[in-house]
C-alpha cells in the first residue's frame, strides 16, 4: 500500500517568486518546506549542488524535509547537447560517465541510494546522423558502468520520447526494459513519469504493470498533459480516471517511495506553494479511492473477465457516490 510521503521538483519553487530575482538553492527548499503535507525532495546533480551537498542536506532537515535522491542533469559540457552517453566523442562519452560516479559518490555522501538518470541528450535528429547499433552499444556500456560503480546505488531510467533532442534513444517502455534486459544488473529500475507515458502514446496503468513484472518502479512522478508534449499540468486535470487506475496498481507493486510532483507552475508563474498543495490534497483523495477499488471483490472479478460496463459503473459509484 502506497504510504504518504511526497517529493516535489524543488525548482518549481522559482516561480511567482518577486522578492528574488535568483535564489540560491537553499531558498528555494525554505520555500518548498511551506507546503504542507510535503515530506521530500529531489536535488539535480550537479545544478544543486553549492556550496556542498552536505551543508544542503543538512538544511533540508533543518527545514523538516527529507531528500529522497539525487536527478542527473547533463548541461555542464556543450558538448553533452549531441549526446552524454552516446555521444561520438569517447572523451566526452567518459566525462559524462564521470559525472554521473560523482553523483554517487554524493549518494554515499548522503546515506542514500537513489540515482535518477534521465538521458535526453541522447538520441539524435536527423537521417544518417546516428548508426543506431552503436549509439546503442554506447548507452548500454555506460549505464552498464555506473551501476556496476556502486552496485547498492539504484540506478532509474526515466524515459522520455524526445525533448530536447527530436528522437530520445531510451523513448518508451519497450526501449528501457530492452536495455535493462541486456545490462541484467539488479540495481536498475525504472521511474515512471505519467506525461512522458502519455504523449509516448502508452498507458500508464499498463506500463506500471509491465515494469513490476520485468523491472522495478523505483520511482513515481506525477503531473499531467495532453499528450502532445510533457506539459507538467496538476495532477488529475486531464486524465483523471488513467491517473486512478495508474495509483491502483502502483498499490499493488512492491513500490514504497515518495510520490514525486514533476509539474510546472513556473510555466504560467503560479504559486508553487498553493499548486503543490493542491496537487498532495488530489492525490490524497485519489488514494482513499483506490483503497476503496482494492477491497472491491467486484471489481477485481470485472477486471478478470474484462468487463468494461461493469468495471466503470463500479468506478462511477465510487467517484461520484
Amino acid at each position: 500500500m502506497l504510504q504518504h510521503k511526497f517529493a516535489t521538483r524543488l525548482n518549481s519553487f522559482k516561480s511567482n517568486w518577486l522578492e528574488i530575482s535568483q535564489p540560491s538553492v537553499f531558498d528555494l527548499i525554505k520555500r518548498a518546506s511551506l507546503v504542507k503535507g510535503l515530506t521530500h525532495i529531489d536535488l539535480n546533480y550537479p545544478d544543486h549542488t553549492e556550496p556542498s551537498l552536505k551543508e544542503i542536506a543538512n538544511y533540508t532537515s533543518d527545514c523538516n524535509l527529507t531528500i529522497n535522491g539525487l536527478a542527473m542533469r547533463y548541461y555542464t559540457n556543450p558538448s553533452f547537447k549531441l549526446g552524454a552517453f552516446t555521444n561520438p566523442n569517447k572523451k566526452v562519452r567518459q566525462e559524462a560517465i564521470d559525472l554521473t560516479k560523482k553523483a554517487i559518490d554524493g549518494l554515499r555522501e548522503l546515506n542514500l541510494n537513489l540515482l535518477t538518470v534521465w538521458l535526453g541528450q541522447d538520441g539524435f535528429d536527423y537521417g544518417f546522423q546516428a548508426d543506431y547499433k552503436k549509439i546503442w552499444d554506447d548507452e548500454i556500456q555506460a549505464i552498464k558502468e555506473i551501476a556496476e560503480y556502486d552496485k547498492n546505488c539504484l540506478i532509474s531510467i526515466e524515459y522520455k520520447p524526445n525533448e530536447p533532442r527530436a528522437y530520445s534513444l531510451l523513448s518508451n517502455l519497450g526501449t528501457t526494459l530492452l536495455a535493462i534486459k541486456e545490462i541484467d544488473l539488479d540495481n536498475i529500475g525504472v521511474t515512471i513519469d505519467f506525461a512522458h507515458i502519455l504523449y509516448s502514446n502508452e498507458q500508464p496503468a499498463l506500463v506500471a504493470a509491465l515494469i513490476d513484472k520485468h523491472s522495478k518502479i523505483l520511482g513515481l512522478h506525477l503531473n499531467d498533459g495532453y499528450g502532445k508534449r510533457d506539459d507538467g499540468l496538476m495532477v488529475g486535470t486531464v486524465h483523471q480516471l488513467s491517473t486512478i487506475e495508474l495509483l491502483y496498481y502502483i498499490s499493488k507493486s512492491n513500490y514504497d517511495g515518495p510520490i514525486y510532483f514533476d509539474t510546472f507552475p513556473d510555466t504560467t508563474n503560479m504559486d508553487p506553494v498553493k499548486e503543490c498543495e493542491l496537487n498532495i490534497e488530489t492525490v490524497k483523495k485519489q488514494l482513499k479511492l483506490v483503497n476503496k477499488l482494492l477491497l472491491n471483490n467486484e471489481l477485481t472479478t470485472a477486471i478478470e473477465n474484462q468487463d468494461a460496463i461493469t468495471s466503470h459503473k463500479i468506478f462511477s459509484s465510487i467517484l461520484y457516490p
